[in-house]
Parts: structure tokens; sequence; C-alpha cells
């Protein structure tokens, strides 16, 4: 589970209660107002159905539950390590002995990838398809983050115009002055909503769906540079180094000390 996610949620809602109740203002106006919740919630569901197609909405309970449920990606040192052990293979027994390797593949970018290699298909070409697939796939994501983002827009706006809503309710009857203010007040709940629901939920969101998809991107890229690694023979230590740039000083001197210990190791076998 993204804990990160559960955790902002539950320090905005906090901070939005614990303020108003430091600042005096009554906390049951927050649910006493269901015209507030109509024109926010309601309102911001139809500018995006405006603003989106149809096949693109479909996607938001799943783009939704990404952020709070962690997606099962393989991490860069397993990845490292797992290329690693190919090369080994293929230094050894050639290309076509990892064929019994791509069914153990859950991943299915690189498990294609892997099938394209075997088949002996030229290495520009399969660089070309696994490109064009990771911008085919950082245009998908792009475009689910966009509706949180467009989301996050509209909803301070509708924060707004609840507000004025509320205020020509408010004003249309000024004869008792104590219904008057509590009118007023309540008109601006919409607002709070709005602004709340924009740059808490919609467009946090919407940022971490980006990271998320940024963090696969450049899984995918190492993906290809093994791939293409593993194609042309290079060895485990020179595949090690040449993924390792993908991590962190720490994490690469980590690797890479691995890695040259296991090549000892290997060398001193043979």
């Amino acid at each position: 589970m993204e804990i990160s996610t559960i955790i902002g949620l539950i320090l905005g809602f906090v901070a939005l209660i614990w303020g108003m109740f430091l600042k005096g203002a009554p906390i049951e106006s927050l649910v006493s107002n269901p015209a507030a919740f109509v024109i926010i919630f309601v309102g911001t569901a139809a500018t995006l159905f405006v603003a989106f197609p149809l096949s693109e909405l479909k996607k938001f309970p799943k783009l939704l539950k990404m952020t709070v449920v962690k997606p099962k990606i393989i991490t860069k040192g397993e990845l490292i390590a797992l290329f690693a052990e190919w090369a080994t293979i293929t230094r050894r027994e050639g290309l076509l002995a990892l064929e019994a390797k791509v069914e153990e593949i859950n991943d299915d970018f690189l498990r294609n990838g892997m099938r394209m290699i075997i088949d002996g298909n030229d290495q520009e070409f399969v660089q070309d398809v696994l490109t064009e697939d990771i911008a085919a796939t950082e245009e998908r994501h792009k475009a689910g983050a966009q509706i949180f983002s467009q989301a996050g827009m509209y909803a301070p706006t509708l924060g707004v115009l609840g507000a004025v809503v509320g205020l020509i309710a408010a004003l249309s009857d000024m004869s008792d002055v104590e219904v008057l203010s509590h009118a007023i007040s309540g008109a601006f709940i919409a607002t709070v909503f709005g602004i709340f629901t924009g740059y808490v939920m919609w467009h946090p969101i919407a940022n971490k769906l980006k990271r998320l998809s940024k963090k696969e991107i450049e899984i995918r890229l190492m993906m290809v540079e093994g791939l293409l690694s593993i194609q042309s023979g290079v060895s485990t230590i020179a595949i090690q180094q040449k993924l390792a740039v993908f991590l962190t000083p720490a994490e690469r001197a980590h690797i890479l000390e691995k890695g040259a210990g296991q090549g000892a190791q290997t060398e001193s076998r043979a």
C-alpha cells in the first residue's frame, strides 16, 4: 500500500478541521451544507465529462487506486541482478539459452523484448519497437494524470461559483440579520471544499501519478539498455556498469561492489 497518500489525505482533513476549530468556525457547517457538496463534486465531475472522452474517464477508479495501492514494479537493483544473470548465461551458452527464461518473466514489456532478441531481430528494430512502446505508455500516463490536474483546476473555480450561489440565496431575504449572517457564512463552505479538493486532493494525486509514471518509464529504459546489451553479448560487469547509471551514487557503489565480487567468483570457478 502507498501509505504516503493515506497519510497526506488524513493530514489534510486534520489541518482543515483543526484550523476551523482554532478560528472558532462551526465545524458542523462542513456536513450541514449539501448544496456545497453538489456544486463541488457533481460540478467537478461534469467538467471532466465535458473535457475528456468516456474511454479515458473509465480509467478514473484504476488511476485513483494506483495512488493508494502501490503498483508491483521490479526494482532497479533486482533488474540489474536479473540482467547480470542473463549476461552470464548468454556468454556461456548463447542467446538461445535464455528461451527457457522467457516464461518466467512477469513483465509483459520485458518478456516481449526478450522474445524479439531471441528471435534474432535486428538490434535497431528491437530498439525502435521498444522505444515506441515506451513513448505510447508515457502518453497514456500523461493523459491519466491530466484528468486529475484538470479536476484540481476546475474545483476551486466551482467553489467561487458555490459562494456566489450561496450569497444570492442569503441576500434574497435580509429581514433577519442573524439568519443572514449564518447564510453568508454557509455560502463560503463551497469555496472551502473547492480549494481543499483542488489543492489537497486532485493536484497532489496528479503529481503522484506523474511520479509513478516517471519511475516506470525509467525501469523500462533500463530494460531496453539491458536487452540491447544482452543482444550485443557484453560481459556481466559491463552490463552492471551500464545499468548502474540509473541508480543513485550510493546504490551504484553497492551494486558495482557486489557485482565485482560475483564476477571474481565466476572467474575463479572458471
